[in-house]
């Protein structure tokens, strides 16, 4: 018998009752790869996945703020734009979007109660209960083709061939880049990892490919594909310079520049996304984007948790990076960009099964005044009191909080009006930092 959702609190109660790979990655128990439970669960949808055009977003770094840059692009065109993201950074509704702003609890509930319709008849099919993961990305297909958007924008949750937003043919697939991530989930090498991410591509594809290591590009062009756009050859940024509130880029593709374009955001890492966004959407219409469209959809643009200013005094950043590639353009942005008298501060935060020493080097953690470890409310959270002894021979004093919000508290006394502080090491623990200084804002 079908579950029946009649309220908000009613979806997220079933919603939770799936199990989500998200909360165990690096355990045991990994299920043989395959779609064919989410194929069946589209199916009986009446695949909805079909009926709009994709574009199709995989890579380490940099998916979701290059999604949120496409979207923008797009929708300044006057088209409607969907796209799903994940994981969330406050609530679940923001992994399905329209124009960039979270289903309201309302349509949520409606999406999810027409996926939980047709649930018994997937596992009377199939044996198996679709996971969490794969009913909030067939919530999003489907609520995208009834309101009937223009275009989906859809980012890979994890590799590409058997992840479940992969039942898709998409127009435009983009690779941002290709790093060391769930090498024990999709590995054992990189080499694994790319071929896993280019799992995505199909004939009718047009590549747009950020990552340039001659060995992996090598496995992106083999794949049957329509075309294929290589950052450095194709495209890419052709003048970035700092700004104040961003940067101002200059941007090119083969169909065309865009100069001193206005960047809101921080870090140079995002003018490469930047780059790579105004691709993928001329690659989908196929033309060269009018400036004023390109200017007005970046002048919108926000990018939640990314190197992300929550506060003036003591300046307080949010970053969700959480792996050594992302330390190091946080570092970067940080030492480079928003250089201070006062050694910053760190809050950091993280999860199994990443290194922390090797995030902490990366972040060039000995030139922090003092790391105050802590742990988000996660299951995969490594506790404040591990992380603080695996950090002790980084260099700077290490503090102890084990809550998220107190050792924010913490980092903020210690960094008194003048300093800066970064939170950072997890997209949880940036979550939870966000919603706190958002709180204590209004």
């Amino acid at each position: 018998m079908a579950h029946k959702i009649g309220s908000y609190a009613d979806a997220m109660d079933w919603l939770k009752d799936h199990y989500n790979l998200e909360q165990h990655l690096g355990g045991n128990g990994l299920a043989v790869p395959s779609l064919d439970r989410m194929r069946t669960l589209m199916g009986l949808l009446g695949d909805p996945q079909h009926e709009i055009p994709a574009i199709h977003i995989t890579g380490t770094n940099g998916k979701g703020s290059t999604a949120r840059m496409v979207v923008e692009l797009i929708g300044a065109t006057g088209l409607d734009v969907g796209s799903y993201t994940s994981p969330h950074i406050d609530r679940v509704n923001d992994r399905i979007m329209i124009a960039n702003e979270p289903l309201d609890d309302d349509s949520m509930t409606q999406a999810l109660a027409e996926v939980a319709e047709v649930e018994p008849w997937v596992v009377e099919s199939t044996g198996e209960t679709p996971n969490y993961f794969e009913i909030l990305c067939a919530a999003a297909y489907n609520w995208f083709a009834a309101t009937a958007v223009d275009v989906n924008v859809i980012e890979v949750g994890m590799g590409g061939r058997w992840d479940a937003t992969n039942v898709i043919e998409a127009d435009v697939v983009a690779l941002t880049n290709i790093g060391r991530d769930h090498l024990e989930i999709i590995g054992p090498t990189v080499a694994d990892v790319t071929r896993e991410k280019a799992g995505i591509i199909s004939p009718r594809s047009h590549i747009i490919c950020g990552e340039t290591t001659p060995e992996l590009l090598n496995i992106v062009t083999a794949t049957e594909h329509r075309e294929l756009w290589r950052r450095g050859d194709d495209y890419g940024v052709m003048e970035d310079r700092l700004a104040v509130g961003g940067r101002l880029v200059g941007l090119a593709t083969p169909y065309g520049r865009h100069d001193d374009i206005f960047l809101p955001v921080n870090g140079s890492h995002q003018s490469d996304n930047a780059a790579m966004a105004v691709a993928v959407t001329e690659a989908f219409f196929g033309r060269q984007l009018d400036d004023d469209v390109v200017s007005e959809a970046f002048a919108r643009l926000e990018l939640p948790a990314r190197f992300e200013v929550m506060q003036r005094r003591p300046l307080v950043i949010v970053d969700g990076a959480h792996n050594a590639p992302a330390a190091i353009v946080a570092a970067e942005t940080l030492f480079d960009d928003f250089a201070n008298e006062q050694a910053p501060i760190l809050v950091m935060g993280t999860n199994r099964p990443h290194d922390p020493i090797e995030f902490v080097d990366a972040l060039r953690g000995a030139q922090f005044a003092v790391i105050v470890a802590t742990a988000a409310n996660w299951p995969r959270a490594i506790a404040a009191e591990t992380l603080g002894a695996a950090l002790k021979e980084c260099g700077p004093p290490i503090e102890i909080v084990p809550r998220v919000a107190a050792a924010l508290d913490r980092a903020i006394e210690l960094a008194g009006e003048n300093g800066v502080v970064l939170v950072t090491g997890s997209l949880y623990v940036a979550s939870e930092a966000r919603g706190q200084l958002r709180n204590t804002s209004r």
